[in-house]
């Protein structure tokens, strides 16, 4: 599984519903924005792995992890970050787990982050989304599990 996890004091997720943009996760930070990518190879174990990490890693204000400080995570999925494109003008996505393989493993991730004790929203798996987020510091990590 890949992150791409950003400190933030706000972010949001948009999508196209019936009566326009309807927002279906937000939170107010300090927290992290989580785009999470999955692989062919990815398993709940590591789904879990990630989820702790991403809760105990120490990127907030005062070398603070989430768990110390409560702070919320806006998690969404992100099949692009298994994009490759080293060759030619156009990514392949041979990496990227298809839908009913990475659907359930993101789901993996948020429920043990909840599990944990997390306070968790989420983007919609496989929508057209719009995410919005003010980047605090800025502070940008990739985690590869």
């Amino acid at each position: 599984m890949r992150a791409v996890l950003q400190v933030v004091t706000e972010a949001s997720v948009t999508v196209d519903g019936d009566d326009g943009e309807v927002t279906v996760g937000s939170i107010a930070g300090p927290g992290l924005c989580v785009l999470v990518g999955v692989t062919h190879t990815d398993t709940p174990e590591i789904a879990r792995r990630l989820a702790a990490k991403l809760w105990s890693l120490r990127v907030l204000d005062g070398e603070k992890s989430c768990s110390d400080l409560a702070a919320p995570l806006l998690v969404i999925s992100q099949f692009t970050l298994y994009g490759d494109a080293r060759k030619g003008r156009r990514p392949t996505w041979n990496e990227a787990a298809p839908g009913p393989v990475a659907e359930p493993l993101v789901a993996e991730v948020v429920a043990a982050l909840r599990a944990l004790g997390a306070e968790v929203a989420t983007g919609v798996f496989g929508a057209d989304m719009r995410v919005a987020l003010v980047n605090d510091g800025p502070m940008t990590l990739v985690v590869d599990m």
